[in-house]
């Protein structure tokens, strides 16, 4: 009887009306209810039965505005994080919620909403010129709950006043394990679509960050994946394969990948003196050529590749070498481009630092500040026939010169304090400059000060460095709160 039922369904699929619910349209009606017993399921929808005929069972209505976006209410926070045209926004379990003015029960019946909910993008958008101008800047749900945490450890209203300023600020989501990039690539990507309004585009920044064999130099943040065959293949399927195939989804909404930090600057100084860089210096360069090829063929899609910082590239020989080892890298990635580099990811370097000249203080690097760094690099990058020459600097936490003794020290610096807001096109006569933006989130600890734990690095441990630091990405509350105090321009 169901079998007849259901034929029955298909040849009335030329009666199409306006309905209530998809069996309208197929000449049945709909069930009384969206919480009735699901008896039979195809490609039309859920079935069901009342007075002994079949019924549609109709979607469920939105228990706030959130969820015909694709986000969910909030269940208990009331705290206005962002408003927008479509309402007000809260945070939960770091995403985004609905707010509807009171706390709205969990849902217990009926149907969990489908991606057919989702927000769905629209035409291809193609990037002209610097991705950071024209845009709204995401915000980081993530970040915003961190941070919200972090007041809630406070009893110093000035200090409070300070971080909520930072909720309102964007910064870069780091996919830096192939777990999070599931996690976070999709959900602020939806979550941008569902902030554009019109014309208005919403940019997301996300940090790639999972080669083989990373950080090679370093020890607090290594990565998941080893400097091998198998690893380097993973990263290709499982890591960069993912993150292209999203992109390609949500294709209307602007972009920005910054590149595997640290990574190609290592192959500029340390592959004589560092073993582990020596063995990771292939998959580097495989993995950066695979990426371009996938990424930078995208039209919505600007990539800026990691530079390091003025103190490990400023010298006049290491840019001479830098220079062609990027140049090399962008060609072996044809036909996809980058839009440029970025630098101080994670660094404490400032943007100027006139105290400085070449000399012994700076070991005679010509280069002591991050302006005059990416003064020379336009320059050298440029010469070396490199097509797209733009910057972008990470200002998180270079606001205030820290008590480093040499300004190579990089880890939990004691001093810190937020720098320069995001912003595009910061400084006048540097039209090179594409954005002043915050990529490392000020807060979260670059390594543990703990010389007995398996990540310890000697940086962290070092005079200059805060302790006790927990470990690398997460919460450093005293960190946080020096980084507000000290913040320049003020909070």
């Amino acid at each position: 009887m169901k079998t007849s039922f259901v034929l029955a369904a298909v040849a009335a699929l030329a009666a199409k009306a306006s309905a209530a619910c998809f069996s309208e349209r197929l000449g049945y009606p709909c069930c009384s209810s969206s919480d009735a017993k699901v008896e039979y399921v195809d490609s039309d929808g859920n079935w069901g039965v009342e007075n002994g005929n079949w019924c549609g069972i109709p979607d469920p209505e939105p228990t706030c505005w959130a969820e015909r976006l694709g986000y969910p209410c909030c269940t208990t926070t009331t705290t206005v994080e962002y408003t927008d045209s479509d309402g007000k926004w809260g945070v939960e379990n770091g995403n985004w919620c609905g707010i509807t003015g009171k706390p709205v029960p969990t849902k217990t019946q009926g149907p969990t909403p489908t991606s057919g909910s989702d927000p769905t993008p629209g035409s291809q958008l193609t990037l002209s010129g610097n991705p950071f101008s024209g845009v709204e800047f995401f915000l980081n749900p993530y970040y915003v709950a961190e941070v919200d945490a972090a007041i809630a450890q406070m009893s110093n209203s000035s200090l409070k006043a300070k971080a909520e300023k930072m909720k309102t600020f964007s910064n870069a989501i780091w996919l830096d394990t192939i777990k999070n990039m599931q996690q976070w690539l999709e959900t602020n990507l939806k979550g941008a679509l569902a902030q554009q309004t019109g014309s208005k585009k919403v940019l997301t920044v996300f940090v790639v960050y999972d080669l083989p064999g990373r950080d090679c130099h370093a020890l607090a943040s290594n990565g998941e994946l080893l400097a091998n065959a198998s690893d380097a293949q993973r990263y290709k399927t499982e890591y960069i394969d993912v993150i292209e195939e999203k992109l390609k989804y949500y294709k209307s909404q602007p972009v920005v990948l910054i590149i595997e930090p640290d990574s190609l600057a290592n192959l500029v100084t340390n592959l004589e003196n560092t073993p582990a860089c020596r063995d990771s210096e292939q998959y580097y360069l495989d993995g950066h050529a695979y990426l371009i090829k996938k990424f930078g063929v995208l039209p919505h899609v600007a990539m800026y590749l990691d530079i390091g910082h003025a103190f490990w590239l400023g010298w006049d020989d290491n840019r001479e070498k830098a220079a062609k080892v990027y140049s090399k890298v962008i060609n072996s990635g044809s036909p996809g481009e980058v839009r440029g580099f970025v630098s101080n990811v994670a660094n404490y370097t400032p943007w100027e630092d006139p105290e400085l000249s070449r000399g012994p203080d700076t070991e005679w690097n010509p280069c002591p500040d991050e302006k005059r760094y990416l003064e020379a690099m336009n320059k050298d990058f440029k010469s070396a026939g490199i097509k797209n020459v733009y910057f972008v600097d990470d200002t998180s936490r270079n606001g205030k010169k820290t008590d480093r003794t040499h300004p190579g020290e990089w880890c939990n610096q004691t001093g810190v304090g937020v720098g320069a807001r995001p912003k595009a096109n910061p400084i006048s006569g540097m039209d090179y400059l594409d954005a002043f933006y915050w990529i490392k989130p000020l807060g979260e600890s670059d390594g543990t000060s703990d010389e007995s734990a398996k990540r310890y690095d000697g940086y962290c441990g070092h005079a200059t460095a805060m302790k006790p630091a927990p470990e690398a990405g997460q919460w450093f509350q005293k960190h946080f709160e020096q980084g507000l105090e000290n913040a320049n321009p003020p909070l």
